[in-house]
């Protein structure tokens, strides 16, 4: 189904959690909080569909969403250990764990695009206007989210200093 291999399906449904799990930190707190019980739910799946990438992947870019990605989850989640790390660890944290649903969405949404309906999918072509604007849609909602995310985090910084 959807020509997609075994070890695909791992791939798809290994990282497919991560989806849901971030969208509803998002909403309920505004970014991927790492050190929860959905935020070791993300690392997990994030870590299985960036690392499964490799064997898979049928474009060269994807191999370096792929690493990418891996560098920004281990960041995002580790940079929050680092002793003495302090506020600007949290601002760090955001932004690498924000850019890495980034990276799970483009390659999604590409692949949605190119699958859906089986057998007829709505883009046949990379450079589709269709796909090109989905991605563009999704580069604008994470320059805007990213906004919103450092304006919130310096609102609660200087609510906790006063």
């Amino acid at each position: 189904m959807f020509g997609i291999s075994p070890l695909g399906w791992l791939h798809t449904l290994g990282s497919l959690p991560a989806i849901p799990v971030a969208f509803y930190m998002f909403v309920r707190h505004g970014r991927i909080v790492p050190r929860s019980g959905l935020g070791a739910v993300y690392l997990v799946s994030m870590l299985v569909g960036a690392s499964t990438v490799f064997p898979v992947a049928h474009q060269p870019v994807s191999y370096g969403i792929g690493a990418a990605t891996i560098l920004l989850v281990l960041a995002g989640y580790g940079v929050g250990r680092l002793p003495g790390a302090g506020r600007p660890a949290r601002y760090i944290e955001t932004i690498c764990l924000s850019v890495s649903a980034f990276l799970l969405m483009v390659p999604t949404v590409s692949e949605i695009l190119r699958r859906v309906p089986d057998g007829h999918p709505l883009v046949t072509d990379l450079k589709s206007p269709l796909l090109l604007g989905a991605q563009g849609g999704l580069a604008v909602l994470l320059v805007a989210g990213l906004a919103a995310q450092m304006i919130h985090l310096a609102r609660q910084g200087a609510t906790a200093s006063s």
